[in-house]
């Protein structure tokens, strides 16, 4: 019998992504098909599953799918409510389902793009060992996933971590979220370049703000603005769960020679036991590394079951 094959699949606003692996993460192939703004999820899925269908076909015919990774874009929606890729409605369970059926019953594994790249940082990066250890994502929005005992955090509707939710005042408690500004509206890479361009027009990146802050007095103080409530969330949030390190991810970890500093120092003022605070160690293209770890996890899950019976 030939060795069977594992499946990552991350799914974003505009593409899903697939690649194949062997059972011990060789790379076999991989595909990308457009998600078609216009079309349903439904329709999307099934492009996925015949992209990957014509992946294994290609570059392993005959071998049977045994694990699935899905990596899934959240994102937080106006209203407050968190949704899948830009409002599509994609969920969790329909495309677990979904996938486990066109893969002959394969052990199909969901979980957000944080938490897949928290995934990816505690099994081969600079979580490795870090136990219980925060991985904090700095992208277009805001969203940290907490790892124990080497699995990340999934919570009870599998929104753990969503921080960006986050009360910002004690005047918010109470008030429903369409009646206060939440944490990721003013506190992530796609709030800071708003701001931002109001006071300098030829910024082009929540990067490029806290790389350029030095030129320009209204930059500077957006940029400690910024870090200083992003601290204050970020230590409240170690306090509670007294990690052993706290890995910075996501398109501004790049600025980390701005970012460390602040937010090392509020850790090291506030914490009783300080964790260390590092760069993550795949700052690029994690969701999809994500999908194919969470795929690796699934299959083993499978192959474990099998020699257990």
């Amino acid at each position: 019998m030939r060795s069977p094959v594992v499946l990552g699949f991350d799914i974003s606003e505009t593409r899903i992504a697939v690649a194949a692996t062997d059972t011990v993460g060789a790379r076999l192939g991989s595909d990308v098909v457009s998600t078609h703004a216009e079309r349903s999820t439904a329709d999307c899925l099934a492009r996925a599953v015949a992209a990957a269908r014509a992946l294994l076909e290609r570059v392993a015919p005959g071998r049977a799918t045994i694990g699935v990774g899905v990596s899934l874009l959240s994102v937080l929606a106006d209203r407050g409510s968190v949704v899948s890729s830009a409002g599509r409605g994609w969920s969790s369970r329909a495309v677990a389902h979904g996938l486990t059926s066109a893969f002959g019953g394969a052990r199909v594994r969901v979980a957000t793009d944080v938490m897949a790249a928290a995934r990816v940082e505690a099994e081969y990066g600079s979580l490795a060992d870090a136990d219980p250890a925060i991985y904090l994502n700095l992208g277009t929005g805001l969203a940290v996933a907490i790892v124990v005992g080497g699995e990340v955090l999934l919570g009870r509707n599998g929104t753990a971590g969503g921080i960006g939710r986050n009360l910002r005042r004690i005047a918010d408690v109470g008030q429903p979220a369409e009646d206060r500004i939440l944490l990721e509206e003013a506190v992530s890479g796609k709030a800071l370049l708003q701001h931002a361009l109001a006071a300098l027009p030829g910024v082009n990146s929540a990067c490029h703000v806290l790389t350029d802050k030095a030129r320009d007095p209204q930059l500077a103080a957006l940029v400690e603005e910024f870090t200083i409530e992003l601290a204050f969330h970020l230590t409240n949030l170690a306090i509670a769960v007294d990690p052993e390190r706290i890995a910075v991810g996501g398109s501004m970890a790049r600025a980390w020679d701005v970012l460390y500093p602040p937010l090392n120092r509020a850790l090291a003022t506030a914490v009783p036991n300080p964790p260390d605070l590092v760069p993550a160690d795949f700052p690029l293209n994690t969701p999809f590394l994500g999908a194919l770890a969470l795929g690796q996890a699934a299959a083993r899950d499978a192959l474990a079951d099998v020699a257990h019976a």
